[in-house]
């Protein structure tokens, strides 16, 4: 039950989790998709499909090569977010029901979770490895790869937390590390903080020099550096120089939810 539910060692189960009990089906039988990939030819249109439904939107193009990897189940997770579908980081069915609603979208719909009572929202899927960005009820703006907080250092589930504090660290050309860790020195080969814009406590939605379709950071959500810029410039911000406390100057609403389950 432990590998057929993806549980690492530590893991506790509580009262109404729902776990998959049929093991060795090649089925996860809690989301109803399937563990085996498809044939090369099908994930290779795919990966076309959804190159296409995300070309107006900043997750990276993928490489069309047929493998049903951890980028292209990050992709296919986050056009089920914003489907409607069933979120899950499996494999994309060949001639599924599902595979026809992505393949005859073209846009995208607001995930639900997202705070469309605020002006601008954020919206950080801990299953999907993925970043929301909106503008009330009125639609996506973007959709962004993330990396959120490994084991012991997650990032935690929060529902409309307003940001409170931005640190463009301009004597550091942006990069910023409040923990001193891990190095003493702000660069991006070190892995530090890129203009952070802190949501909860110590946890900042940040840019970073390494961004993987899996949890590697240290309870916080990164992005590109270039993304991070972006994200900046629509809320408004990037004028700023100097380290601000103010939610009235930063202005978005944050949300994380999802389980991180390994893909």
């Amino acid at each position: 039950i432990r590998a057929e539910n993806w549980f690492g060692e530590n893991h506790v189960i509580h009262p109404d989790d729902e776990i998959d009990v049929c093991v060795g089906n090649d089925v996860d039988d809690v989301r109803g998709t399937s563990r085996l990939a498809p044939a090369p030819a099908a994930v290779r249109r795919q990966q076309q499909e959804l190159n296409e439904l995300f070309a107006q939107y900043r997750m990276l193009e993928l490489a069309v090569d047929g493998d049903s990897g951890k980028l292209t189940r990050q992709m296919i997770c986050a056009a089920r977010m914003g489907l409607g579908l069933p979120v899950s980081t499996g494999h994309l069915a060949e001639g599924s029901a599902e595979e026809e609603t992505i393949f005859a979208a073209e846009e995208l719909r607001i995930p639900q979770g997202a705070a469309t009572w605020a002006d601008k929202w954020v919206l950080i899927d801990e299953t999907c490895q993925v970043m929301f960005t909106g503008e009330a009820d009125r639609g996506i703006v973007d959709v962004y790869p993330t990396s959120t907080g490994e084991p012991d250092f997650e990032t935690h589930n929060v529902q409309a937390i307003a940001a409170f504090r931005y640190n463009p660290a301009v004597e550091n050309d942006g990069w910023h590390d409040s923990s001193r860790f891990p190095s003493e020195v702000d660069n991006p080969q070190n892995g530090n903080m890129y203009k952070p814009i802190y949501f909860n406590s110590g946890q900042a939605i940040h840019g970073a020099g390494y961004v993987p379709p899996v949890p590697r950071s240290k309870g916080c959500a990164r992005m590109f550096p270039w993304q991070m810029d972006e994200l900046i410039s629509w809320l408004g911000i990037g004028g700023i120089t100097e380290a601000t406390w103010r939610e009235s100057d930063i202005r978005v609403t944050v949300s994380v939810q999802g389980d991180y389950r390994s893909i």
